[in-house]
């Protein structure tokens, strides 16, 4: 460090510049089997173009037959290399080396991330003396290896990045988000730019597991133009997406689908600005072309141009609204309606998302009331009614879907139940849980805004998890029979969930704690995903949490020590109103 001279400014460095990346190094000549294996498993964390380099580390036969689009192999760290099976004889002709580590998610071929919780790993690569390029003697290469890649969880999340696909809700005009995960920069295998990569991901079809509750507009077999691997916005910002011939005789209502669906995806990417798309016959010639104003018609949420409003239960059971969008903490103001006289003293809420009524669940935890919020309606007869012994055994708080139904979880043990109320306005329905076991019970649920999925806090014995349910929606002679199937774990590493929200399209805001950690307030994919960035300020005793569908406006959260509290992007915790509860925006 100079201990003189002047201070001068210097020009920062490109900060897109700056991030990590890993170069493959081919085997030395004549190197040994540890040199091999360690070179081999450092050369899948690159981006090597046809992963050429990480397959001079394989036999020929492997390194044809290797697959490492097949799937992905998220480990804690990076994979430890046992010692060789064999390590004082000379002469070995092949030789296995063990490799381990916590399994912490996979990824598949059609780019969806799967979490688990933390398992062991275990897997082995053998190696065998293959004759040398030159035909002077013989090399150490690898001929049987794990399935795909297998990387560390810092070199998944360095090398790949989650994106939203968008495809309409079955029998729906609106558009339900699909997380999966696509390469950074230039995919090694099929050699696309991120924007391609996202397109091809979209052209080919939903995930596993959202797919029976969605439909894609674009024809069956529909993908990019042979040999497009680069798509790029021009100086208007718009997207020209030429496709095959399975796309060429589409009409104009479905081709407007058709690039609604590409719109919402690429409104994802920070590295394209996307104003609109024209997609492209394979000659050339155009299809349609539409702007994302045009294509905003078919959010699950449009957007109405004024701010999401927050409501919260004061401490006489009255329905508040509480301005957060101020600099200033605002003065909340009573509803119109039932709720907002205290003629029904509530201990939850939930508020329709057009912000016109309100459910209610009695102070007792007994009953579930809709209200109207705008007009001085008379309260309508309860429309669920729980016979639990204690009020924490009763129902849960509320949750509108962008459908209009309403949704609520009876606790009692002897009972568990999950009910729906259809548009809010009943009867309600028993929802079918065929995975819901003895002794477990929902906590807690929260709807997603499209219809087709629910968070829940499924409670089994002293522990909670989160887990997101397919809301599958039938007709049984003239009758609606819907179900909540397939749930999967959205946070496995967290052995306690205190309460969850969605906080937009694919993500949700989740209060809970790791084993032997401290509580968080954190950002999760719905796809169990999560990043560094995720975690949110610190704040002790949460127990109810919501976040608004737009980003720019802030958390609010219910701490046991400070009351109800706001969170705006980019600062920290603010304190709103010392006693209140159920905290909640829309939804």
């Amino acid at each position: 460090m100079p201990d003189k001279g002047d201070v001068r400014q210097v020009r920062a460095s490109n900060p897109g510049d700056s991030q990590v990346r890993v170069y493959a190094v081919q085997p030395r000549e004549g190197a040994e089997p540890d040199e091999i294996v360690d070179g081999f498993l450092e050369a899948m964390t690159s981006d090597d173009l046809g992963f050429a380099t990480a397959r001079k580390y394989l036999t020929k036969q492997a390194a044809r037959t290797w697959k490492p689009e097949e799937r992905i192999t998220v480990l804690s760290t990076a994979p430890d290399r046992g010692q060789p099976d064999h390590t004082d004889d000379r002469d070995l002709q092949d030789i296995t080396y063990s490799i381990a580590g916590k399994q912490v998610a996979t990824v598949d071929a059609r780019h969806a991330y799967q979490p688990i919780s933390p398992a062991n790993y275990a897997q082995s690569i053998h190696l065998v003396q293959e004759p040398a390029q030159d035909g002077q003697g013989k090399e150490w290469r690898i001929d049987r290896l794990p399935a795909g890649l297998v990387l560390s969880e810092s070199d998944f999340q360095r090398n790949y990045r989650s994106v939203n696909k968008y495809y309409f809700a079955s029998g729906e005009d609106w558009v339900v988000a699909d997380p999966v995960y696509i390469r950074n920069r230039q995919d090694p295998v099929s050699r696309m730019d991120p924007v391609a990569q996202t397109v091809k991901a979209l052209l080919e079809g939903p995930t596993n597991w959202l797919k029976p509750v969605v439909d894609s507009r674009f024809p069956t077999g529909t993908a990019l133009k042979e040999g497009v691997t680069t798509l790029t916005a021009d100086d208007q910002s718009t997207l020209k997406v030429p496709l095959n011939d399975k796309a060429a005789h589409v009409g104009r209502e479905q081709c407007r689908r058709m690039a609604s669906q590409l719109l919402f995806t690429l409104g994802d990417l920070p590295s394209v600005r996307v104003e609109q798309v024209e997609l492209q016959r394979a000659n050339g010639s155009q299809l349609c072309v539409v702007s994302k104003a045009q294509a905003e018609e078919f959010a699950a949420v449009r957007q109405s141009g004024r701010a999401e409003n927050a409501f919260f239960v004061d401490e006489h059971g009255t329905l508040m609204m509480l301005p957060t969008g101020d600099k200033e903490v605002g003065s909340p103001s009573a509803t119109l309606g039932p709720f907002g006289k205290s003629a029904l003293p509530l201990q939850s809420v939930a508020v329709s998302r057009d912000e016109s009524r309100a459910a209610g669940v009695s102070h007792d935890g007994r009953q579930l009331h809709v209200a109207s919020i705008i007009s001085d309606h008379d309260p309508r007869p309860a429309k669920v009614i729980s016979t639990g012994a204690k009020p924490q055994d009763r129902l849960s708080a509320p949750s509108w879907d962008g459908r209009g139904d309403l949704w609520v979880a009876d606790r009692n043990p002897l009972n568990p139940r999950l009910m729906m109320v259809p548009h809010g306005e009943g009867p309600a329905i028993q929802v079918r849980t065929p995975w819901l076991e003895e002794g477990s019970r929902i906590k807690a649920l929260r709807v997603s805004a499209d219809g087709v999925r629910v968070a829940l806090l499924l409670q089994q014995g002293d522990r909670t998890t989160l887990q997101i349910g397919r809301v599958d929606r039938q007709t049984a002679g003239g009758q609606p029979v819907v179900s909540v199937v397939a749930p999967q774990h959205a946070a496995p590493r967290m052995e306690a969930v205190t309460a969850v929200s969605w906080a937009g399209p694919s993500r949700l805001v989740v209060v809970g704690k790791e084993a032997e950690g401290v509580e968080q307030v954190r950002y999760v994919q719905t796809d169990g995903s999560t990043s560094a960035t995720s975690v949110l300020p610190g704040l002790n005793g949460v127990t109810e949490v919501s976040a608004p569908h737009d980003d720019r406006a802030p958390v609010v959260a219910d701490s046991v020590n400070d009351g109800i509290v706001r969170l705006a992007p980019g600062a920290n915790w603010q304190p709103m109103v010392k006693t209140g509860s159920s905290p909640v925006y829309p939804g």
